[in-house]
Protein backbone atom coordinates (compact mmCIF):
# COMPACT_ATOMS: atom_id res chain seq x y z
CA UNK A 1 0.00 0.00 0.00
CA UNK A 2 1.50 3.54 -1.32
CA UNK A 3 2.33 5.97 1.57
CA UNK A 4 -0.23 9.10 1.29
CA UNK A 5 1.29 12.17 0.24
CA UNK A 6 0.67 16.27 0.87
CA UNK A 7 -0.06 17.94 -2.26
CA UNK A 8 1.28 21.44 -1.83
CA UNK A 9 0.26 23.71 -4.91
CA UNK A 10 2.36 26.76 -5.88
CA UNK A 11 5.21 24.89 -3.61
CA UNK A 12 7.76 27.57 -5.45
CA UNK A 13 5.56 30.39 -3.79
CA UNK A 14 5.43 32.59 -0.58
CA UNK A 15 3.79 30.46 1.39
CA UNK A 16 3.82 27.64 -0.56
CA UNK A 17 7.39 27.58 -0.05
CA UNK A 18 7.52 27.74 3.63
CA UNK A 19 4.31 25.56 3.56
CA UNK A 20 6.60 22.60 2.08
CA UNK A 21 9.84 23.12 4.15
CA UNK A 22 8.28 22.59 7.23
CA UNK A 23 5.96 19.48 5.94
CA UNK A 24 9.29 18.12 5.58
CA UNK A 25 10.92 18.97 8.45
CA UNK A 26 8.32 17.27 9.87
CA UNK A 27 9.11 14.44 8.65
CA UNK A 28 5.75 14.31 6.12
CA UNK A 29 5.45 12.89 2.67
CA UNK A 30 5.38 16.18 0.40
CA UNK A 31 4.65 16.49 -3.50
CA UNK A 32 5.20 19.55 -5.41
CA UNK A 33 2.66 20.73 -7.30
CA UNK A 34 4.11 23.47 -9.64
CA UNK A 35 4.88 23.96 -13.06
CA UNK A 36 8.94 22.62 -12.74
CA UNK A 37 7.45 19.60 -10.24
CA UNK A 38 7.40 16.01 -12.11
CA UNK A 39 4.52 15.50 -12.57
CA UNK A 40 3.79 19.06 -13.48
CA UNK A 41 0.61 21.41 -11.86
CA UNK A 42 -0.31 23.75 -14.23
CA UNK A 43 -3.61 25.80 -13.52
CA UNK A 44 -4.33 26.27 -17.06
CA UNK A 45 -4.22 22.43 -18.16
CA UNK A 46 -6.21 20.26 -16.15
CA UNK A 47 -5.18 17.25 -18.28
CA UNK A 48 -2.94 15.77 -15.61
CA UNK A 49 -4.93 16.67 -12.63
CA UNK A 50 -5.59 13.63 -12.00
CA UNK A 51 -2.08 11.89 -11.97
CA UNK A 52 -1.04 14.85 -9.56
CA UNK A 53 -3.50 14.17 -6.86
CA UNK A 54 -2.91 10.20 -7.25
CA UNK A 55 -2.07 8.94 -3.81
CA UNK A 56 -2.62 12.30 -2.07
CA UNK A 57 -4.22 12.39 1.09
CA UNK A 58 -4.46 16.49 1.98
CA UNK A 59 -3.49 19.59 -0.48
CA UNK A 60 -2.79 22.79 0.00
CA UNK A 61 -3.96 25.16 -2.77
CA UNK A 62 -2.84 28.08 -3.84
CA UNK A 63 -4.14 29.71 -6.69
CA UNK A 64 -2.01 31.78 -9.53
CA UNK A 65 -2.15 34.75 -9.96
CA UNK A 66 -5.17 35.29 -7.21
CA UNK A 67 -8.89 33.66 -6.69
CA UNK A 68 -10.08 37.38 -7.73
CA UNK A 69 -9.18 36.58 -11.53
CA UNK A 70 -11.99 35.64 -13.99
CA UNK A 71 -12.03 31.99 -14.18
CA UNK A 72 -10.72 30.78 -10.60
CA UNK A 73 -14.06 29.90 -9.83
CA UNK A 74 -14.24 27.64 -12.21
CA UNK A 75 -10.67 25.85 -11.79
CA UNK A 76 -11.00 25.47 -7.74
CA UNK A 77 -14.70 23.90 -8.92
CA UNK A 78 -13.23 21.25 -10.94
CA UNK A 79 -10.24 20.77 -8.75
CA UNK A 80 -12.30 19.74 -6.02
CA UNK A 81 -14.13 17.29 -8.35
CA UNK A 82 -10.85 15.85 -9.33
CA UNK A 83 -9.20 15.59 -5.96
CA UNK A 84 -12.65 14.07 -3.98
CA UNK A 85 -12.40 11.61 -7.45
CA UNK A 86 -9.04 10.46 -6.90
CA UNK A 87 -9.62 10.43 -2.99
CA UNK A 88 -8.27 13.33 -1.47
CA UNK A 89 -9.99 13.57 2.29
CA UNK A 90 -8.36 17.51 2.85
CA UNK A 91 -8.05 20.67 1.37
CA UNK A 92 -6.77 24.04 3.22
CA UNK A 93 -7.49 27.18 0.44
CA UNK A 94 -5.41 30.44 0.72
CA UNK A 95 -8.02 32.92 0.05
CA UNK A 96 -7.73 36.72 0.03
CA UNK A 97 -9.67 39.02 2.61
CA UNK A 98 -12.25 41.47 1.20
CA UNK A 99 -12.37 39.98 -1.92
CA UNK A 100 -16.09 38.82 -3.23
CA UNK A 101 -13.95 36.23 -5.32
CA UNK A 102 -12.25 34.75 -3.41
CA UNK A 103 -14.95 34.37 -1.20
CA UNK A 104 -17.04 32.80 -3.85
CA UNK A 105 -14.49 30.15 -4.51
CA UNK A 106 -14.24 29.69 -0.17
CA UNK A 107 -17.78 28.75 -1.03
CA UNK A 108 -17.14 26.03 -3.25
CA UNK A 109 -14.40 24.44 -1.75
CA UNK A 110 -16.91 24.28 1.62
CA UNK A 111 -19.34 22.79 -0.41
CA UNK A 112 -17.03 20.41 -2.52
CA UNK A 113 -17.69 17.32 0.18
CA UNK A 114 -14.52 17.34 1.01
CA UNK A 115 -12.68 17.97 4.74
CA UNK A 116 -11.81 22.05 4.67
CA UNK A 117 -9.78 24.48 6.57
CA UNK A 118 -9.68 28.25 4.64
CA UNK A 119 -7.01 30.51 5.45
CA UNK A 120 -8.15 34.22 4.40
CA UNK A 121 -5.20 36.66 4.49
CA UNK A 122 -4.23 40.15 4.42
CA UNK A 123 -1.60 41.48 2.27
CA UNK A 124 1.91 39.92 3.09
CA UNK A 125 4.94 41.38 4.60
CA UNK A 126 6.86 39.80 2.19
CA UNK A 127 5.30 41.72 -0.90
CA UNK A 128 7.98 44.19 0.36
CA UNK A 129 10.86 41.94 -0.06
CA UNK A 130 10.16 38.82 -2.64
CA UNK A 131 7.87 40.37 -4.57
CA UNK A 132 7.18 43.62 -6.76
CA UNK A 133 7.84 46.12 -4.08
CA UNK A 134 11.37 44.89 -3.43
CA UNK A 135 12.68 47.02 -6.70
CA UNK A 136 11.02 50.45 -5.58
CA UNK A 137 12.46 49.96 -2.24
CA UNK A 138 15.98 49.25 -3.52
CA UNK A 139 15.46 52.13 -6.06
CA UNK A 140 14.52 54.49 -3.52
CA UNK A 141 10.91 55.65 -5.28
CA UNK A 142 8.01 53.91 -4.09
CA UNK A 143 4.64 54.64 -6.37
CA UNK A 144 1.00 53.35 -5.68
CA UNK A 145 -2.27 54.12 -6.08
CA UNK A 146 -2.77 54.16 -1.95
CA UNK A 147 -2.61 56.66 0.61
CA UNK A 148 -3.89 56.42 3.83
CA UNK A 149 -5.83 53.35 4.13
CA UNK A 150 -4.05 50.86 6.39
CA UNK A 151 -4.01 47.24 6.38
CA UNK A 152 -2.96 44.54 9.21
CA UNK A 153 0.12 43.00 6.53
CA UNK A 154 0.62 39.50 7.60
CA UNK A 155 4.04 37.64 7.57
CA UNK A 156 4.38 34.58 5.17
CA UNK A 157 5.63 32.48 8.13
CA UNK A 158 2.80 32.56 10.20
CA UNK A 159 0.52 31.89 7.04
CA UNK A 160 2.71 28.52 6.87
CA UNK A 161 2.33 27.50 10.34
CA UNK A 162 -1.85 27.82 10.15
CA UNK A 163 -1.97 26.13 6.69
CA UNK A 164 0.62 23.39 8.37
CA UNK A 165 -1.46 22.78 11.55
CA UNK A 166 -4.26 22.24 9.62
CA UNK A 167 -2.59 19.91 6.98
CA UNK A 168 -1.13 17.65 9.90
CA UNK A 169 -3.26 18.45 13.59
CA UNK A 170 -6.91 17.49 14.75
CA UNK A 171 -9.20 20.23 15.27
CA UNK A 172 -8.85 22.29 12.02
CA UNK A 173 -11.41 20.44 9.73
CA UNK A 174 -14.18 22.94 8.35
CA UNK A 175 -12.72 25.92 10.04
CA UNK A 176 -12.01 29.59 8.56
CA UNK A 177 -9.19 31.40 9.87
CA UNK A 178 -8.98 35.13 9.19
CA UNK A 179 -5.68 35.92 9.48
CA UNK A 180 -4.04 39.12 9.95
CA UNK A 181 -0.99 41.01 11.85
CA UNK A 182 -1.09 42.78 14.38
CA UNK A 183 -1.45 45.97 13.82
CA UNK A 184 -3.04 48.38 10.76
CA UNK A 185 -0.11 50.38 8.69
CA UNK A 186 -0.33 52.33 5.45
CA UNK A 187 1.56 51.43 3.04
CA UNK A 188 3.23 54.57 3.40
CA UNK A 189 3.85 53.94 6.89
CA UNK A 190 5.39 50.68 6.62
CA UNK A 191 7.55 52.14 3.60
CA UNK A 192 8.63 54.87 6.26
CA UNK A 193 9.77 51.56 8.40
CA UNK A 194 11.52 49.89 6.05
CA UNK A 195 13.33 53.44 5.03
CA UNK A 196 14.01 53.63 8.62
CA UNK A 197 15.61 50.58 9.11
CA UNK A 198 17.59 50.30 5.95
CA UNK A 199 18.94 54.01 6.68
CA UNK A 200 18.06 55.22 3.31
CA UNK A 201 15.24 57.72 2.28
CA UNK A 202 12.62 56.00 0.46
CA UNK A 203 10.51 58.76 -1.30
CA UNK A 204 6.41 57.76 -1.05
CA UNK A 205 4.77 58.75 -4.44
CA UNK A 206 0.40 57.93 -4.31
CA UNK A 207 -0.46 57.71 -7.75
CA UNK A 208 -3.67 57.71 -9.38
CA UNK A 209 -5.09 53.78 -10.33
CA UNK A 210 -4.76 55.14 -14.02
CA UNK A 211 -1.50 56.78 -13.27
CA UNK A 212 -0.25 53.25 -11.76
CA UNK A 213 -1.19 51.06 -14.58
CA UNK A 214 0.35 53.62 -17.11
CA UNK A 215 3.41 53.21 -15.28
CA UNK A 216 2.96 49.45 -15.04
CA UNK A 217 2.47 49.33 -18.78
CA UNK A 218 5.80 51.20 -19.34
CA UNK A 219 7.43 48.35 -17.67
CA UNK A 220 5.79 46.11 -20.20
CA UNK A 221 4.06 44.40 -17.20
CA UNK A 222 1.33 42.01 -18.97
CA UNK A 223 -2.30 43.54 -18.89
CA UNK A 224 -3.66 41.00 -16.99
CA UNK A 225 -1.52 41.44 -13.89
CA UNK A 226 -2.14 45.10 -14.44
CA UNK A 227 -5.61 45.11 -14.15
CA UNK A 228 -5.73 42.50 -11.16
CA UNK A 229 -3.11 44.88 -9.99
CA UNK A 230 -5.35 47.71 -10.67
CA UNK A 231 -8.67 45.99 -9.09
CA UNK A 232 -6.76 45.16 -5.47
CA UNK A 233 -5.44 48.50 -4.92
CA UNK A 234 -8.70 50.32 -5.91
CA UNK A 235 -11.05 47.83 -4.21
CA UNK A 236 -9.55 45.73 -1.66
CA UNK A 237 -7.77 48.85 -0.34
CA UNK A 238 -11.08 51.43 0.12
CA UNK A 239 -10.77 50.43 3.74
CA UNK A 240 -13.00 47.43 4.24
CA UNK A 241 -10.04 45.38 5.47
CA UNK A 242 -8.90 48.17 8.24
CA UNK A 243 -9.45 45.96 11.54
CA UNK A 244 -7.50 43.56 12.76
CA UNK A 245 -8.51 39.56 12.91
CA UNK A 246 -7.31 37.21 15.39
CA UNK A 247 -7.29 33.98 12.81
CA UNK A 248 -3.26 33.35 13.82
CA UNK A 249 -4.31 33.30 17.73
CA UNK A 250 -7.12 31.17 17.21
CA UNK A 251 -5.42 28.23 14.88
CA UNK A 252 -2.35 28.33 16.85
CA UNK A 253 -2.75 30.05 20.32
CA UNK A 254 -0.12 32.34 19.47
CA UNK A 255 0.48 35.89 18.46
CA UNK A 256 1.25 36.71 14.74
CA UNK A 257 4.67 38.47 13.85
CA UNK A 258 4.81 42.22 14.21
CA UNK A 259 5.97 44.07 10.77
CA UNK A 260 8.92 45.57 13.11
CA UNK A 261 9.92 41.75 13.40
CA UNK A 262 9.55 41.15 9.88
CA UNK A 263 11.48 44.46 8.78
CA UNK A 264 14.47 43.51 11.48
CA UNK A 265 14.79 39.73 10.03
CA UNK A 266 14.62 41.48 6.75
CA UNK A 267 17.29 43.44 6.82
CA UNK A 268 19.71 40.99 8.54
CA UNK A 269 18.58 38.97 5.33
CA UNK A 270 20.43 41.34 3.09
CA UNK A 271 17.22 41.68 0.72
CA UNK A 272 17.34 45.59 0.90
CA UNK A 273 20.94 45.74 1.02
CA UNK A 274 21.89 46.19 -3.09
CA UNK A 275 24.91 44.86 -4.48
CA UNK A 276 27.83 46.97 -4.82
CA UNK A 277 28.63 46.78 -9.01
CA UNK A 278 32.30 46.00 -9.77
Amino acid sequence: MKTKQILVLGSNGKTGSRVLQKLEALGQFVRRGSRTAVPKFDWEDSSNWAAVLQDIQSVYITFQPDLAVQGADDAIRLLAKVAKEAGVEKVVLLSGRGEKEAQDCEKIIMESGLKWTIVRASWFNQNFSESYLLEPILNGHMALPTGDIQEPFIDAEDIADVVVAALTQEGHDNTLYEVTGPRLLSFKEAVAEIATAIGKPIVYEQLSVQEYAAQLREYQVPQDYIGLLSYLFSEILDGRNASVSHGVEEALGRKPKDFSEYVRETLASGVWTPQEEC
